[in-house]
């Protein structure tokens, strides 16, 4: 059961985040909602990393314990940075929004369409 901890929260993660994206109306309830799925998705990554008994890089590891993969370490610092990036972008749109409707209600904001 300890096991599966780490996938059982990134289940969680990755539902509020769905959560907030689907049922709020502030935009950066909106955003933090992305986030969150984000998290949890990097969290995900490094859980499928760990593996038993494989050493991918340091060959004197003693026998029967917990190594990780390189590889979603790698994928997940990546994954970082893009988020963060992406984040901060979204916040720019939330900002230029409010400036222009004077509102972070998503449903006010809709008048974009036109």
């Amino acid at each position: 059961m300890i096991y599966n901890f780490p996938f059982i929260a990134a289940v969680i993660l990755i539902g509020l985040g769905v959560y907030a994206c689907m049922f709020k109306r502030n935009l950066i309830k909106i955003v933090i909602g992305i986030s969150l799925i984000e998290s949890g998705v990097n969290l995900f990554l490094i859980t499928l990393g760990y593996r038993k008994g494989v050493a991918p890089i340091y060959t004197n590891a003693p026998s029967g314990a917990s190594m990780v993969l390189p590889t979603p370490q790698a994928l997940t610092l990546t994954s970082i940075v893009i988020g963060v990036a992406t984040t901060a972008l979204m916040l720019s749109f939330v900002m230029t929004i409010y400036k222009h409707y004077k509102t972070l209600d998503a449903r006010k904001a809709r008048r974009l369409k036109g």
